[in-house]
């Protein structure tokens, strides 16, 4: 089901309609991109998906696909097949070169068939048939120009000799007359034959024209050439025309015959053709993938959607054309946890584009379409699609824009269910905010309820919330940069978004007193909810920032530690090649030593010495063996024990790169929770208090702030952690007590006349630093006119600091270009 009956004019479906009829080569591959449907059922999508990647793999890989002669014939075929009716001549030519691109197309496929290449392609060409008699019957008619040939019938072969032998007769003899009209000087020496109405005519002076008998069948334009045809000639042209008329009778007789001996093949030769159009229109879905970077991705037959790096294929063309890049789209929904994503952000920050990109995707892959987006993403599929957006007032039904609006919400309302996605851009808007807010209200729950998945966008602080709480919706930001004030267009998930509507007037030039009056009508509370926002946006970039400057740093470490292992290993591959030539070179000695020893003791015996001699010089040498062994073995102990300080000193390096954990947390358990307990948000570092208890409902006291919690949302943490974070809280007060203190003594003003350039730099710099701290956003500094030196590189500095949103001269009477005006974007 798809709502409203619009639903592809407004996602601009239609347009990559046209895009596909474009891409197409025949009317046949056009008429199939007309039928394009949006379906529910899983194997048929997954069919459909599977033959354009086979194609798109074609398109990349293979050089010999024919793609010559995609002809419709399709309307003459179906036109001849009442008895009677037959097929003329250059349909039947039109007729044989699309034949041969379906055989062609045939053998393509068949020919990779022992390879098991594209197996869904080639069970669309199992079905076809063509018959052999077929391309015989026409090449026995037609010659390679697709003109009629004269062997086609005896009695047309018999016509056209005749023809031709008259026609050479004619020609000779109206050489013949031209001759003797140029000897008697009727005509001029270079004249040569003409033709009019389809007969060979002699032009000739208009004064001389009785001089020849004959018809003129023509004059010049100025009257001065006559073009004579001579009555000797006439009888033969009549013959010839007469000729013409029987060769034109027997053509129609061949035509007819051949067009009754095709008519029983006529059905297959239409699924032939339907088949050239099917392969006509996924190459055409094919070379759209490649052109917007279309991709399988992971099928699920769930209604899911995990998606990375989604794009939106029109904007990714319009922006090609500019040299543009698309910012791609981050998306998950799934589960009980996460069904609807309610995005918030400025206008024109691309929040209705991420909505449009959703249901455009989800409904190009239903329709068999490849999908711009990494190939990890994964498309589940949805039984039913919902889309509100735009204006759908009506004259004709008394409708308003808020009217249509919630006519659509009471449909959605009816029929959505677990297995729909819901589409909804600027929920509420159209009427008075505080009651279209609360509706918006009431409905989303009830969308909730229903477990529908849905992406809802809004600028209704009420319905951020909501999501803050509720279970199954999820907050989404789409983000700004507060420094440049423009849009990111990137998607941010987890925190609400601000709409930035002060500092975009501010930009624009708004008034400042305006702004300010503005301020005071809208309330204090609700100005400080969304710079709250904003300063949650700020510093989620910074440490977005800080996380890619971490995970730089750990990869550098790693590269380090990489090349830190491998000296290890050649270090201790070197040690066992010393120890070991060590080792040899010791046996070597040690046997030399022996053989001395040897030599010695038989010296000795044959000088008859003591045997008592002999033993102590025994004793010596096994003495000496073992001190060496001894050596060697200490040595290795000592190079182990080293060895083992460098692993050490490793796992020391690899655990300081690793987190920490906090060792007060623990893991999410179902435990029983009671007044007293203390608890932390998951996900947060502030650490509460239970006060009461209802079922899943928990309410908690954090700080000055009381809340209720879903039970799951909640990890028990210890005495000591809370005890530790009172105490934080006090060292926070204590610097609040400060910060307060150095606000009070904060100058708005400082004063670098007759300063050096580097000097008063570091003073501007120390006086902006402290200007942010206490978050005093307007600032002078008195720096002289001069030569205007001084002047130039303050501002140029200035320039270079993000959170200065400008800086002016002072107004003339009270120093106009002396004094240099800063705004800060605190």
């Amino acid at each position: 089901m798809l709502y409203p009956e619009n639903f592809e004019e407004k996602l601009g479906f239609v347009r990559i309609r046209e895009q596909l009829k474009g891409l197409c080569l025949s009317d046949l591959g056009r008429r199939k991109v007309d039928k394009i449907k949006f379906s529910t059922k899983a194997q048929f999508i997954h069919t459909l998906i599977g033959q354009v990647e086979e194609f798109r793999q074609i398109e990349l890989m293979e050089e010999t696909f024919p793609l010559q002669h995609f002809i419709d014939v399709t309307p003459w075929l179906k036109r001849v097949k009442p008895v009677g009716t037959f097929l003329q001549e250059e349909e039947i030519f039109a007729i044989r070169r699309s034949l041969d691109t379906i055989r062609a197309l045939l053998r393509f496929f068949k020919k990779r068939q022992e390879e098991e290449k594209y197996p869904l392609l080639q069970k669309l060409s199992s079905k076809v048939k063509l018959y052999p008699y077929i391309f015989e019957r026409i090449d026995q008619i037609l010659n390679a120009q697709g003109k009629i040939k004269d062997t086609a019938s005896p009695e047309l072969a018999q016509i056209r000799r005749e023809m031709r032998e008259k026609e050479l007769a004619i020609s000779r003899r109206l050489q013949a007359i031209l001759g003797e009209a140029k000897k008697s000087g009727y005509v001029d020496a270079g004249t040569t034959l003409a033709v009019r109405d389809g007969r060979a005519v002699i032009p000739i002076d208009a004064g001389n024209k009785r001089k020849i008998k004959g018809v003129v069948l023509d004059e010049s334009a100025t009257g001065r050439t006559a073009y004579i045809e001579p009555q000797e000639i006439l009888d033969l042209n009549n013959l010839i025309k007469e000729l013409g008329y029987a060769e034109r009778r027997e053509i129609t007789r061949i035509l007819a015959l051949f067009t009754d001996d095709i008519r029983p093949y006529i059905d297959e030769l239409l699924w032939a053709y339907d088949y050239m159009g099917t392969i006509d229109f996924i190459r055409a879905k094919a070379r759209f993938a490649l052109k917007v970077n279309g991709i399988k991705p992971i099928f699920s037959e769930k209604p899911v959607i995990h998606w990375f790096e989604a794009v939106h294929p029109l904007l990714h063309l319009s922006f090609k054309k500019e040299g543009k890049h698309v910012v791609p789209l981050e998306m998950h929904m799934e589960g009980p946890g996460s069904r609807i994503l309610l995005i918030s952000g400025p206008n024109a920050g691309g929040k209705s584009v991420c909505l449009q990109t959703v249901g455009l995707l989800q409904y190009m892959f239903q329709c068999g379409l490849l999908v711009p987006a990494r190939e990890t993403s994964e498309f589940g599929i949805f039984q039913k699609l919902f889309l509100n957006i735009g204006d759908d007032q009506s004259i004709d039904n008394d409708l308003s824009t808020y009217s249509s609006h919630l006519l659509n919400m009471k449909n959605f309302l009816r029929h959505a269910n677990s297995k729909s996605l819901v589409l909804i851009d600027e929920f509420g808007s159209g009427t008075e905010p505080l009651l279209g807010g609360a509706i918006a209200e009431a409905m989303l729950e009830e969308l909730n309820t229903l477990e529908v998945m849905g992406v809802i966008t809004t600028h209704y602080a009420n319905l951020k919330h909501l999501a803050g709480s509720a279970n199954g919706i999820k907050n989404a930001a789409m983000l700004f940069d507060t420094g440049k004030i423009e849009p990111l267009f990137k998607l941010s998930i987890g925190e609400p978004g601000s709409s930035f509507a002060f500092e975009i007037a501010r930009k624009i030039g708004l008034p400042e007193h305006l702004l300010k009056r503005a301020t005071e009508k809208v309330g204090e509370e609700h100005i400080l909810f969304d710079r709250n926002l904003k300063d949650i946006l700020r510093d989620k970039k910074y440490w977005e920032e800080k996380r890619e400057k971490v995970r730089q740093s750990e990869k550098h470490l790693e590269k380090v530690l990489a090349e830190y292992d491998k000296e290890l290993a050649e270090a201790k591959k070197m040690r066992q090649e010393t120890l070991s030539r060590a080792k040899e070179e010791a046996k070597e000695l040690l046997g030399d030593v022996n053989k001395r020893i040897e030599n010695t003791i038989s010296e000795i015996r044959k000088n008859q010495a003591d045997k008592n001699i002999t033993r102590r010089v025994r004793q010596d040498m096994e003495s000496f063996k073992e001190q060496v062994n001894t050596l060697d073995e200490k040595e290795d102990a000592k190079i182990h024990r080293k060895m083992e300080k460098l692993k050490a000193r490793e796992q020391r390096v690899t655990k300081e790169k690793k987190p920490k954990n906090s060792p007060s947390a623990t893991p999410t358990k179902e435990l029983l929770l009671e007044a007293g307990a203390k608890v932390r948000i998951q996900g947060q570092s502030t650490i509460g208090e239970v006060l009461e208890v209802n079922g899943d409902s928990i309410l908690i006291a954090m700080g000055s702030l009381y809340t209720t919690v879903n039970r799951k949302k909640l990890e028990i943490v210890s005495e000591q952690a809370y005890a530790a974070q009172n105490r934080k809280s006090e060292n926070v007060q204590m610097a609040t007590s400060n910060f307060e203190g150095r606000k009070i003594n904060f100058k708005a003003e400082i004063d670098v006349r007759g300063l050096r350039a580097d000097e008063a730099l570091q003073k501007v710099s120390e006086f902006v630093d402290e200007a942010i701290v206490v978050r005093m956003s307007r600032l002078r500094i008195l720096h002289g006119k001069g030569n205007g030196i001084l002047r130039q590189l303050i501002r140029e500095y200035l320039q270079g600091i993000d959170l200065v949103r400008s800086f002016r001269d002072e107004h003339l009477q009270f120093g106009g270009s002396g004094i240099t005006v800063v705004e800060l974007d605190l």
